[in-house]
């Protein structure tokens, strides 16, 4: 019965805001497709420079042509004098699409029961109807990697563009498998076990990695000598990263922990290993930098790890990695609130990582470390629509995001805090009474 109760209140909470609010002057509002002329802007390219006052042709859902005095027939022409144009912001580190309401277990599916369940697809979970998808592409975030969570193989990552009305819709090109490296920190300030106690946990938490690991070096021996393999999902998984086919996201963020990873990663001769969350990555970034492996990094807006640091350790951890020669992009870490997107990447450039480097972080670098540069990541003719317009620099509060576009639709700038804004800003009829 309880569980009935909750999923009637789960189904009321999300659908009431819809019918009382989704519809503006009797019209559903929903993406928009076609060839489109976004017509004198400052193009921030992010590879290429800065253009200004430059015109942007999108068709078949690809930038076609950049250049000045553009024509195209039938193109709906949109007025960007004054504005700017800016490739898609990709959040490299997201639960979006897995969750919506943190203390309801309905609503969430981001963890699977088990400890080792690598072939737990997120793009099967993945629900393309939340309520947060439209809240954060309107801020100008399209794109971001939903990772599950919990054990030391959670799932199977994946990298989705924030529209469509199917998991498969969405997907843009990158899985990874994440693996929770074993910590020698405390999890929390509850967390009561002695020094000793820790030590132990992490080496028996090692030692079940190692054993895994060697289960599907195994199992990927046996796959490519062809033997008759009984059913088992979970070291078909895992074969595909000791392979290299899948890359091997390793969550670990103590510098000493950082260190074992990075020699981890070596003996274990790990081909694609991506390093992720990195909070104290600014203690061993030479070490970091000497391996040459990629870090995803934040959340940014985020207290120190240790209260002997600065306060703004968690602020020029990015810079200092990038500094030292890391390649670095950023994330939220974040279900609810991707939208932040920026803020993170405004306070990086802030502290120490430049304004340039710090989009770059956002853009360009996640699509190189997941191996989709060739569509996402900057304003270049060929590749995907995907980008938005904003009257300013996207890291100011005060930028207002004026359109945004995913794969060439034309995004209509509205979501659950717009409605509310609208509905409640000349309320009619208001308090009077009849």
């Amino acid at each position: 019965m309880r569980k009935i109760n909750l999923t009637i209140y789960v189904l009321l909470f999300f659908l009431l805001p819809v019918l009382s609010y989704g519809q503006i002057e009797g019209e559903v509002l929903k993406p928009e497709g076609g060839s489109f002329l976004l017509r004198g802007a400052t193009v921030v390219t992010v590879t290429n420079g800065i253009l200004e006052n430059t015109d942007v042709l999108i068709s078949n859902g690809k930038i076609s042509n950049i250049g000045t005095g553009l024509s195209a027939s039938g193109a709906t022409e949109i007025d960007c004098s004054g504005q700017f144009i800016y490739p898609g912001m990709i959040d490299s580190g997201t639960r979006l699409g897995l969750v919506e309401v943190g203390s309801l277990a309905e609503t969430q599916d981001y963890s699977e029961i088990g400890n080792v369940t690598p072939n737990m697809q997120a793009l099967t979970a993945i629900n393309p109807n939340s309520v947060s998808i439209p809240v954060t592409r309107v801020s100008g975030v399209t794109t971001v990697l939903s990772v599950p969570s919990g054990g030391l193989f959670p799932g199977t990552a994946a990298l989705i563009n924030l529209n469509g009305y199917t998991p498969d819709q969405m997907y843009t090109g990158f899985n990874g498998v994440p693996m929770n490296f074993p910590t020698s920190a405390r999890r929390g300030r509850w967390d009561r076990r002695s020094d000793d106690e820790i030590k132990k946990d992490a080496e028996k938490a090692l030692k079940d990695i190692n054993d895994i690991w060697e289960r599907a070096s195994t199992y990927m021996k046996l796959e490519d000598a062809e033997a008759d393999l009984q059913y088992y999902p979970e070291m078909q998984q895992l074969a595909k990263v000791v392979r290299g086919e899948l890359p091997l996201l390793i969550e670990v963020n103590k510098a000493e922990d950082i260190k074992n990873a990075l020699k981890w990663i070596k003996e274990k001769a790990v081909q694609n290993a991506i390093l992720t969350g990195v909070s104290e990555g600014f203690r061993v970034a030479d070490e970091i930098a000497a391996a040459d492996v990629p870090v995803i990094t934040g959340p940014v807006l985020a207290l120190p790890s240790r209260s002997s640091d600065r306060y703004d350790a968690a602020y020029t951890n990015p810079g200092k990695m990038l500094e030292a020669g890391v390649k670095v992009a950023i994330r939220t870490s974040d279900a609810e609130n991707v939208r932040n997107l920026p803020f993170n990447a405004g306070f990086a450039a802030a502290y120490g990582m430049g304004k340039e480097e710090a989009l770059k972080a956002i853009t360009i670098v996640p699509a190189e470390i997941f191996g989709v540069d060739d569509h996402l990541g900057s304003i270049e003719e060929g590749k995907s629509a995907t980008l938005f317009i904003s009257d300013g620099d996207p890291f100011e509060t005060s930028t207002q995001i004026m359109h945004v576009f995913i794969d060439g639709y034309k995004i209509p700038m509205t979501s659950r805090h717009i409605r509310l804004y609208q509905e409640f800003l000349e309320r009619n009829p208001g308090l009077e009474k009849h």
